[in-house]
Order: structure tokens, then C-alpha cells, then sequence
């Protein structure tokens, strides 16, 4: 593992690999752990911003493959799709639809940085130079099938049922 190159990159790239690692840490704590708490809204929202700035970030960056509009590819509907969810997600949740606010901000954890963030692994972008620097094409093929596996078994998982707290009296 190397951060040579990510210090060579672009300030929105690197703005956007930040956004994405608190993302990334904080996603599973919330989505898979016990709502209806002052923790879970805090993070939440946490997470709510740093994906926000995640998919932000990401219309910036070119997709460096093909293109729809401009430098405009595939890739950046899924940031299209994260401002759609989250407003969905956090619409959900404040019209306490709990079970829809779940299914959708699992499914932008799952879309915005599971599989878009597996494709920063495929050899020749930059975090692929990052993580697995000297450890050639197995060790990113093998980085995405556990990545993958991960995934599938998280989106598979049945999510607790909602229990509002007891109150004391």
C-alpha cells in the first residue's frame, strides 16, 4: 500500500476519496446497527454528508471510460442516484416509514460505495495504486470477488425490526 498516488491527484479526487472514508466506516454502523436512537441520528447524518460530498465530488471526476455528455460516463449516474436516495432515505425516515428509509439508504450504501467503490479496484485507477501497489492484477481480482461476496451477504441480510425506545413512566 502506497498514498503516493493519491497525493499526485487532483484536489477533487482527493476530496473525494475523503468524503468517501468516513462514508465508508460510519455506513455500517448505521445501517446495520439499532435505530431509533440519538446515535444512529447522529451518524446518520454524518453519513448523510459525506455521501452527499461523496456523489458531489463525483460529478467532477472524469469516468475515464465512455462517455454520455462531456466527461459525463455511466458511472456518474450513480451519483444521480445517491442525491435521489438520500432524499428519499431521509424523507422516509421523517415521515417514519421505517422499513422504506432502510431500503433505500442500504441500497444507496450498496450501489453509491459497494459497487462503485469496487471499480476503484479494477487495475489502472488510482486506488487500485493505492491498496494493492505490487500486489498486480490477483490481488485486485481478488479484492472485488471478497468485496462483491461482502456485499451480496450485507443486501441479503434481513434488517432488525424498528423498536422505539422505552420511556421511562
Amino acid at each position: 500500500m502506497t498514498l503516493g498516488p493519491l497525493f499526485e491527484a487532483s484536489f477533487i479526487i482527493q476530496l473525494h476519496v475523503m468524503a468517501a472514508l468516513p462514508a465508508l466506516v460510519l455506513g455500517p454502523l448505521v445501517l446495520w446497527g439499532r435505530g431509533g436512537r440519538l446515535r444512529h441520528k447522529v451518524l446518520g447524518y454524518g453519513w448523510v454528508v459525506s455521501m452527499l460530498l461523496l456523489a458531489a465530488s463525483g460529478l467532477f471526476i472524469p469516468s475515464g471510460g465512455p462517455a454520455l455528455a462531456g466527461h459525463f460516463g455511466p458511472i456518474h449516474l450513480l451519483c444521480l442516484l445517491t442525491f435521489i436516495g438520500i432524499w428519499q432515505g431521509v424523507g422516509h425516515a421523517r415521515q417514519r416509514r421505517i422499513a422504506a428509509h432502510q431500503k433505500a439508504m442500504r441500497q444507496i450504501w450498496f450501489w453509491a460505495l459497494g459497487l462503485a467503490g469496487l471499480f476503484t479496484l479494477l487495475p489502472g485507477r488510482i486506488m487500485h495504486e493505492v491498496l494493492v501497489a505490487g500486489g498486480g492484477t490477483y490481488a485486485a481480482w481478488l479484492a472485488i470477488v471478497v468485496g462483491v461476496s461482502g456485499l451480496v451477504f450485507l443486501q441479503r441480510r434481513r434488517p432488525r425490526p424498528f423498536r422505539m425506545p422505552h420511556s421511562a413512566g
